[in-house]
């Protein structure tokens, strides 16, 4: 499906995993990971019902390498292009109408926490850390990660990960809303596989698709435009349904 040696993806029986595969800390090596036009086509291809974001082995991501950081830097405008390359995938697996989850074991660095906040849902083992180093290295967040991380926290706590660049552990990070779950002496990946099965199991993709835009209208939309547009969606979704009963 893809020749990008840094991603390995799987269909598990219509949950879709995309793997971060670059050992031992999965570090992304350009902002884009994977080109949107890959990955929308793989999940429409497919008809995939969810998607999992993880690492392959101990880790879920080291976020980006400052030597290509600073390469990019000093390069005519090409850090400015790769950011917002890397920013618009990230926009697009927000964006999408399958839930998606990022599993996460091991560090989530700079990068890799933006990815896994990209996400909308986060589960994470026991060993899990997560931080936003980059203020020690004279950089900041760039993939979105002051946005994200800013509506979820206050501004104290913001300051303290993104400023103070500390590194924090899945409890600490639960606390914060970080993240979801953390899951004792499970595997992350198979476990958010089982969860995503159980949601979608016997719902058609429509359904899926209606849900996920509904919910996406409730935090997006003034309340009584969502509620029109669940109203219109509803009424797709019975129309279809009676049209599928009266041709059986």
């Amino acid at each position: 499906m893809t020749d990008n040696k840094y991603i390995d993806l799987e269909n598990r029986d219509g949950i879709g995993i995309l793997r971060l595969k670059n050992p031992p800390q999965n570090y992304l090596m350009k902002p884009e990971f994977i080109s949107v036009e890959t990955l929308q086509e793989w999940i429409e291809n497919n008809g995939l019902k969810g998607l999992i974001i993880a690492g392959a082995g101990r880790h879920f991501s080291g976020g980006a390498r400052l030597e290509d950081i600073f390469a990019m830097a000093e390069a005519d405008a090409s850090l400015e292009v790769e950011m917002e390359n890397g920013k618009n995938l990230l926009l697009y697996i927000q964006h999408l109408n399958i839930p998606v989850v990022a599993a996460i074991s091991g560090v989530c660095f700079g990068g890799g926490l933006e990815v896994a906040l990209a996400c909308h849902i986060r589960f994470c083992s026991e060993n899990s850390l997560f931080a936003f180093p980059e203020t020690n290295y004279g950089l900041m967040p760039g993939l979105g990660g002051t946005v994200s991380l800013g509506e979820r926290l206050p501004l104290p706590e913001s300051l303290k990960v993104i400023l103070g660049g500390d590194m924090i552990n899945a409890e600490e990070a639960i606390s914060m809303k970080i993240i979801d779950s953390i899951l004792k002496k499970k595997d992350p990946v198979e476990y958010a596989v089982d969860f995503l099965k159980k949601i979608t199991e016997g719902r058609s993709l429509n359904i899926i698709h209606a849900v996920m835009q509904a919910l996406k209208n409730a935090r997006q939309m003034p309340a009584e435009e969502a509620m029109k547009e669940e109203t219109r969606m509803f009424s797709e979704l019975a129309r279809l349904e009676a049209r599928k009963r009266r041709e059986v």
